[in-house]
């Protein structure tokens, strides 16, 4: 079942992505998922986009390193290409590039996932802190092509007042 965010945000999504249903297209974590068509060799690229409260002191590095090993249950080998410390001290970020290889209908995919993890208090409550976390996952042919999508999107990603757009 898709989950929603702990907080609300809002942000554009760019032209040539459209909305799916997280549920239909294999994400039920998600809250938000949007593809680009045309497929790549049998793969839709995607951004999805979580996020949680986090109680803890982790810091962005120590959850990306979590969110990694996460993923290398469930695939053969991930490998950190990237990663940067991004925002300010009041608003950190963290950026990420991950590759892998998955097995899609049968046939061998190598994979590119950037993630973009943002780090927002609570406006109720300050003491709370709540990780958002944007993914996008494209065939390492493609990446080049809907990177800068991705990009345009994190930086569009804002304070909502209800439902993401």
């Amino acid at each position: 079942m898709s989950t929603t965010l702990p907080i609300p945000i809002q942000f554009d999504v760019p032209p040539g992505w459209r909305a799916a249903p997280p549920d239909e297209v294999g994400a039920p974590g998600a809250a938000f998922v949007a593809v680009h068509l045309p497929s790549d060799a049998g793969f839709t690229a995607n951004i999805t986009i979580d996020g949680e409260y986090r109680p803890d002191a982790a810091t962005l590095p120590e959850i990306a390193d979590e969110s990694a090993g996460h993923m290398d249950e469930a695939v053969t080998s991930v490998l950190v290409t990237d990663r940067r410390e991004t925002g300010s001290v009041d608003e950190p970020g963290l950026t990420q590039t991950l590759a892998f290889s998955v097995v899609v209908g049968g046939r061998s995919h190598d994979l590119v996932q950037s993630q973009a993890y943002l780090s927002v208090l609570d406006v109720d409550d300050p003491h709370r802190r709540v990780v958002i976390r944007l993914m996008l996952t494209s065939t390492a042919s493609q990446h080049p092509a809907v990177l800068d999508d991705f990009r345009d999107l994190v930086r569009t990603v804002r304070p909502g007042e209800g439902a993401t757009s």
